[in-house]
């Protein structure tokens, strides 16, 4: 053991040793031969079955499975039975089985409400179990009618007792009663998983399908059903997780059978209860719903062909969504209807659209014509299947020649729906890689300058020595010109719009067509509009002779003008909610008509990215950094780039061109045009690129303000670490820490004072130390298991604490007495 030992006595101990180990080797292996892994195994589990080892015995059993398989020695366990019949033994966290609820992890309070609120299944009709029905819970309640996994099921009752089990834990103020879970943690719960469900129905119109009893001893019960329901879809949809509105869509209408089968609803036409369109077999969520729909995330994902297929031939997981973004989706039907457009992949692939359609054609018959939901007086669906199977024939000649004919007709009938099917493809967006796309995305920056230089060139060619100069109507009139160049750039950005989106003209909506043509169409009778008046209008002229010298009497309206205050008033309504985010924020999610048409005319109709501008705040802070920005810049170029050349280009004007000496390349130029733009096109150059450097300067100026305003980069030294640090327990609690306080409803002023500057924390609470030593030491431990600091350097930062947290018992670091201590 001793590195530095070579001597005769470490030789002499290397030597015996290895003697020692043959030994041992010859005379175990031949009991070894005479006792294989399998036997061995064999008996170690016999001795943990005698010792009741109940948490062992299944993973044992599947690794005893796997030494007998091909080894003849089967004959060992052949009476034994391994299935786990419980099913409640294999656990993450929670041991749920009753024997071992004496578990300490068991004994916590919130963990006793959480379980016997989800093993809490008295009023709930019976179910179809098939094993044990002694210990069941409403999980597997669910799983009996819906054909969920039993994995999925064993995992999501875990997730759901820890999900209630710490929201119960952290309410405040603390619940009444220790014995039952309380109704402000499964009300949370439900808010927060529903967020996006109940947003969604709101989106399309639809009503929820979360239907709560009248009995109040019942309605606890019947929320977390439904939040199980909702886990148990979530844990067995796979790679569907990615398109959560697809999630959506599935619980829609499977909480809608669950609801029928809590209120126990009757078919009125066949007199039996209604039963899920998916339930009754095994795994049967898995095969029917989640699978058809995988198969078309995966026959879509192979015509990418590696990324070598156009994006607008292929589907992604955002497109297949986007089609539960519309009450197109409802369409689909439930049980999902096999010949709907969803399901249809393209003429390239027939092959996987019949395979994909037979799947899908083992529902239920006589409900196909479903279009949306499963209404609670519909059709028993299992039970009509039960009914047609027992009317089967007995003969096997006779049933192959059934199921042949069947067969064969819904092959028929597939491939006539086939037929009539189209494929849905892209619907909003088609990435198309252009040098256009600087322009299409940065279009109201190169508005700003085109229309800055535009306005610099007039004022820099008139002289203008005053800003009240610009009230001059003459001036004034040239300067609003600058609105003719907007109308035709706002051409080019909604040409560009639709050609970037051309690719999808097969697969967009009627009211998308309508848009883009309306758009296109007002932006170009603005851009044939504005010019003819501008070139018309001469009243300026008259109106510029008889002006009084009064301030009032230099505005003079043309006819120009009222059509530029025309023009502006289309573009009132969005700057003004352009200042108010909230507004914006209100219409875009708004489900009312008028508001559905503003946000329409704006932008397509989209599930995601609704109400997602920023605060008022934020966006004064960036519109005050843009303005201060673009006038310094404009300041600049007018003083030292365009104002400059006004001069020498106007001499250039004046001379007179005879003769050129450059006449074999330009013959026929009779004007100094190109001397012109030789002189103007570097310093155009110049004033489009230098925005760079000006936005360089101003967020290194503004990043400095607020480093210093927000002291960073102040501790930079050990000896600045030991002076500041008994400030950082304050710091941390005013900045991290929540009060301990029950929520309370104040008024909107003093709850931003306190919570944005005033900070309103006892004083007790800011000084306090213990929850700053708690998360301090978390660190330094993390620091020492990456290995960034020595055993050593560990103990001198942790901070000593007693063992009761709340006698605020806190020691400083052995590190801050460093030089003191030396």
């Amino acid at each position: 053991m001793d590195r530095l030992s070579t001597g005769r006595g470490v030789r002499q101990f290397k030597t015996t040793l290895l003697q020692r180990l043959e030994q041992d080797e010859r005379s175990t292996k031949s009991k070894m031969t005479q006792r294989s892994d399998a036997r061995e195994m064999k008996l170690f589990y016999e001795k943990k079955k005698q010792a009741n080892a109940h948490e062992l015995l299944p993973v044992l059993a599947e690794v005893l499975k796997a030494l007998l398989s091909g080894t003849g020695l089967e004959n060992l366990v052949a009476g034994e039975d391994f299935t786990d019949k419980s099913g409640l033994l294999r656990y993450n966290i929670l041991p749920l089985h009753p024997k071992f609820s004496q578990r300490p992890i068991m004994l916590l309070p919130e963990v006793r409400v959480a379980f016997s609120a989800v093993f809490n299944v008295r009023s709930l009709p019976s179910a179809n179990m098939k094993d044990d029905k002694t210990h069941t819970d409403i999980l597997r309640w669910l799983q009996s009618w819906f054909g969920f996994q039993t994995g999925n099921v064993a995992n999501q009752r875990e997730h759901l007792i820890l999900l209630l089990a710490n929201m119960h834990a952290r309410l405040n103020p603390k619940p009444s009663s220790a014995q039952m879970l309380d109704d402000r943690v499964v009300e949370e719960l439900l808010a927060k998983t529903f967020e996006n469900y109940l947003t969604w129905c709101k989106f399309l119109g639809r009503k929820s399908n979360i239907w709560l009893p009248s009995v109040k001893q019942e309605i606890q019960q019947h929320k977390l059903l439904y939040i199980a329901l909702y886990l148990l879809i979530w844990g067995e949809a796979s790679n569907l997780r990615l398109m959560p509105e697809c999630l959506c869509y599935i619980f829609h209408h499977m909480s809608y059978e669950l609801y029928g089968v809590l209120s126990g609803a009757v078919s009125l036409i066949t007199g039996e209860k209604v039963r899920p369109a998916y339930g009754g077999e095994d795994e049967s969520f898995l095969k029917n719903v989640v699978k058809p729909i995988y198969d078309v995330i995966f026959q879509e994902a192979q015509k990418n062909k590696n990324g070598a297929s156009d994006h607008s031939t292929w589907r992604n997981y955002d497109d297949l969504n986007e089609f539960f973004w519309s009450t197109d989706c409802f369409k689909l039907g439930w049980p999902m209807r096999p010949d709907n457009d969803f399901f249809f992949i393209s003429d390239e692939t027939k092959n996987s659209q019949i395979l994909c359609a037979s799947r899908l054609s083992r529902v239920p018959q006589g409900i196909e014509s479903c279009a949306s939901c499963i209404p609670l007086v519909s059709v028993d669906t299992s039970h009509q299947n039960e009914q047609q199977n027992s009317q089967l024939p007995h003969e096997s000649s006779s049933t192959e020649n059934y199921l042949n004919s069947g067969a064969e007709q819904r092959q028929q009938q597939t491939t006539s729906s086939r037929s009539q099917q189209r494929w849905l493809g892209k619907t909003n967006f088609v990435e198309v890689r252009s040098f256009w796309h600087l322009f299409r995305s940065f279009d109201r920056m190169w508005t700003v300058l085109v229309l800055g230089l535009q306005v610099l060139i007039i004022m820099a060619w008139q002289g203008l020595g005053s800003p009240t100069q610009l009230l001059d109507p003459i001036i004034f009139e040239d300067i609003l010109s600058i609105f003719i160049t907007n109308a035709v750039l706002r051409v080019i950005q909604v040409i560009l719009d639709i050609a970037f989106s051309w690719r999808t003209k097969q697969t967009m909506r009627s009211d998308q067509i309508l848009r883009f043509t309306l758009k296109l169409s007002l932006a170009v009778a603005w851009a044939i509009i504005l010019p003819i008046f501008y070139a018309s209008s001469q009243n300026y002229r008259a109106c510029s002779a008889k002006r009084s010298k009064a301030f009032l009497g230099m505005f003079c309206l043309s006819k120009y003008m009222v059509v530029v205050a025309l023009y502006l008033t289309s573009n009132v309504i969005g700057m003004a909610l352009f200042f108010v985010p909230a507004v914006t924020n209100y219409i875009e999610t708004s489900t009312w008509r008028i508001c559905s048409m503003l946000s329409w005319w704006s932008q397509p109709q989209l599930y995601v990215g609704r109400g997602m501008q920023e605060g008022l705040v934020p966006l004064l802070k960036y519109t005050t950094f843009w303005m201060i920005l673009l006038s310094s810049k404009f300041l600049f170029s007018y003083y030292f780039e365009i104002k400059p050349l006004v001069g020498p280009t106007k001499e250039i004007m004046k001379i007179n061109v005879n003769k050129y000496e450059w006449h074999e390349f330009f013959p026929q130029v009779k004007s100094n045009a190109g001397a012109i733009l030789a002189v103007w096109a570097p310093i155009i150059l110049v004033y489009f690129m230098d925005t760079q450097i000006w936005y360089s300067v101003f967020c290194t100026i503004f990043g400095g303000m607020c480093g210093i305003i927000h002291h960073l980069g102040e501790i930079r030294t050990m000896g600045m670490v030991r002076s500041r640090f008994c400030t950082l327990p304050e710091a941390f609690n005013m900045s991290l820490v929540p009060p301990a306080m029950p929520k309370e409803k104040k008024r909107m002023f003093p709850s931003f004072l306190e919570k944005k500057i005033f900070k309103k924390l006892g004083k007790a609470e800011r000084i306090d130390p213990t929850k700053f030593a708690l998360v301090w030491n978390q660190i330094i431990n993390s620091f020492r298991s990456e290995d960034i600091i020595s055993n050593r350097e560990m103990e001198l930062m942790t901070m000593p604490m007693s063992l009761e947290h709340s006698s605020g018992s806190i020691r400083w670091p052995l590190f801050l007495l460093a030089k003191k201590v030396s």
